[in-house]
């Protein structure tokens, strides 16, 4: 019988069926020059294998085993070995302080642990002791004092039937995983997906896959991140040799070597990317630089399926061939696509890579919706700029009396795990999810957002303000890093501002003026009289009532470590506003 792809664990076995990879997960290992491939069927061996060493050492079905790792092959064999038993997975961030872990593994009741390095597997060690079901630790990396991950491949034949019997007992409906919200407040919520809510997502969203079978795709956003597990499941589901990047810093190295077709990133990584490029154009001299901005202004005004004529697809033809073309050559030469979500996009990055003919898939969703809701993607007419895509088939999206757009459909969540209030309360009584943004579903069915709901704030005048839009107009500044904006009951709108510190010291050097350290960048008077001017240029786009009257630069680099970001890069907006309340006040006085 043709394979079916109902429950999670299915998806290699598809995989295998209808398009055979030999490498269909790609990885290098610690200090490998190479990349170790992995075949589909070598992969589905190694994925009972290591089922049958879970189930050798007590592994039952409702168990939960936690993976806390970068990104790499041995992730998805232990995930799947995991999920064939009808235990569940418990995916963690690697970057978590010690007191999150140790809240998820108790909340969780975490009975296993898979680890890839050995600080991960010593801030285990260190609050063991206070767990009251947790048995014991496997390492991905050879660490002394850990058991390795090998141990657990068990290649007889003498568990194969109890491992089909557990396989054959998992149902759809049944609980894979737990993913523990990062957030930007508060205390880790559990969302519980079942199997069918990531293969309805899965399957929901093939019609716009751009990438034919025996692509490329290269990951490097966590895999504990519900976006990037979701993708790397759906490139197998199509036939896309899955390569996982060594690490963010070596991700420029990577995509020479693997020269991917498709990648996925956060909002803050493709402005990091453009940054890049804008600087090397900035040292170009004569008629390059000359090429390289007009290209670049061509790009701004991009539209897909030829919308603004024969003339400007003429221009845009010659603007790849001149200058786009090195763009993709810088990333490897085969990126075509790149899916983004997880936070708001600038639509001039939409426009300037899609003109370069890296098609920008913007996408939007959450954990709770295991993750998907709605993408861009150029075939069959489903990509505007400025829209986040039409939601997928099997999804109903609909648009509260305030703005709130609901959600219903296989995708939405079982539940927060051990939180029924707070499961009730995002729920209306008709069974929409209350995804908690705001937005509109325009004429032809494309969805747009416009703010987060519990982000927007009133001035004492009366005035909405959505501030995720006025920071992403500022942030398109050289000089900006991050940038937040504030006033919530207050007469008008300030904003704290990180610079882009290496930019600015580069900037400091080329007028001559004297910089030590980043403390003097920010108290220096012509940086701070050149942010004013940037903010003002941007302030040009909003009502009166949105612009930013007050502003003050910030020491400090907002980093996700530090706990100033999200995992996905999103301003902790209550860590900021009490860690600079001071300034704040100043500000207003």
């Amino acid at each position: 019988m043709p394979v079916e792809v109902k429950r999670i664990f299915d998806i290699p076995y598809f995989q295998l069926e209808k398009y055979p990879l030999q490498n269909a997960y790609v990885s290098k290992g610690i200090g490998h020059r190479t990349w170790d491939e992995t075949s589909s069927e070598r992969f589905i061996e190694l994925v009972n294998n290591v089922s049958k060493g879970l189930l050798k050492i007590g592994v039952k079905p409702g168990d939960r085993v936690a993976i806390i790792s970068n990104n790499r092959t041995e992730w998805n064999v232990v995930d799947f070995a995991i999920l064939q038993l009808g235990a569940v997975n418990i995916p963690i961030y690697p970057t978590i302080s010690a007191d999150d872990y140790l809240f998820i593994f108790k909340h969780a009741e975490i009975k296993y642990c898979f680890v890839s390095s050995e600080d991960i597997f010593d801030k285990i060690q260190s609050f063991k002791d206070k767990l009251e079901v947790f048995e014991d630790v496997y390492s991905f990396n050879k660490i002394p004092t850990s058991k390795h991950w090998s141990k657990l491949i068990y290649n007889k034949k003498d568990l194969d039937h109890d491992l089909q019997k557990l396989k054959d007992k998992v149902k759809p409906e049944d609980l894979a995983t737990i993913i523990y919200t990062s957030g930007t407040t508060g205390t880790p919520k559990g969302v519980m997906l079942s199997h069918n809510n990531i293969v309805s997502n899965v399957i929901g969203h093939s019609h716009i896959m751009p990438t034919p079978p025996g692509g490329k795709a290269l990951s490097f956003l966590p895999m504990s991140h519900a976006f990037e597990r979701l993708l790397v499941y759906y490139y197998s589901y199509h036939g896309i040799a899955v390569y996982y990047a060594e690490s963010i810093e070596a991700m420029g190295k990577n995509l020479l070597e693997v020269k991917p077709n498709v990648m996925t990133v956060v909002p803050r990584l493709l402005e990091k990317v453009y940054d890049k490029i804008y600087a090397t154009g900035l040292e170009l001299k004569g008629i390059k630089r000359l090429f390289f901005f007009w290209a670049l202004d061509l790009g701004f005004g991009y539209e897909p399926y030829g919308a603004n004529g024969s003339w400007y697809e003429f221009k845009l033809a010659i603007a790849r061939k001149l200058v786009f073309k090195k763009w993709k050559q810088s990333m490897g030469g085969e990126l075509n696509d790149i899916v983004v979500g997880g936070a708001a996009l600038q639509d001039r990055l939409a426009r300037v890579f899609s003109a370069a003919g890296i098609t920008i898939m913007e996408g939007y969703g959450m954990s709770e919706t295991s993750p998907v809701i709605s993408v861009n993607g150029i075939k069959n007419g489903n990509m505007k700029i400025g829209t986040v895509g039409r939601p997928a088939p099997n999804i109903e999206v609909k648009i509260a009396d305030d703005g709130e757009i609901l959600i219903r459909g296989p995708i939405v969540m079982m539940g927060y795990y051990k939180n029924e209030v707070l499961t009730s309360e995002c729920f209306t009584k008709d069974g929409y999810f209350k995804t908690n943004d705001i937005g509109l579903l325009d004429e032809d069915g494309f969805l747009k957002i416009t703010d987060r709901k519990n982000e927007m704030f009133k001035t004492s005048g009366g005035k909405y303000i959505a501030p995720a839009v006025v920071e992403n107009a500022m942030k398109e500044s050289r000089f900006i890093e991050q940038v937040m904006v504030v006033g919530e009951g207050r007469k008008m709108p300030v904003a704290l501002v990180q610079v882009d510190f290496a930019f600015v010291r580069e900037w400091c050097k080329r007028k001559k003026i004297k910089i030590v350290n980043d403390k003097d960048i920010v108290t220096n008077e012509a940086v701070i009289n050149k942010i004013s001017e940037e903010i003002e240029k941007k302030n040009k786009q909003f009502g009166n009532w949105e612009q930013i009257k007050k502003f003050r630069l910030v020491p400090d680099v907002w980093t996700v470590n530090d706990g100033h970001l999200s995992q996905t890069l999103k301003l902790k907006r209550k860590v900021l506003l009490n860690m600079y309340i001071d300034i704040i006040e100043e500000m207003y006085s």
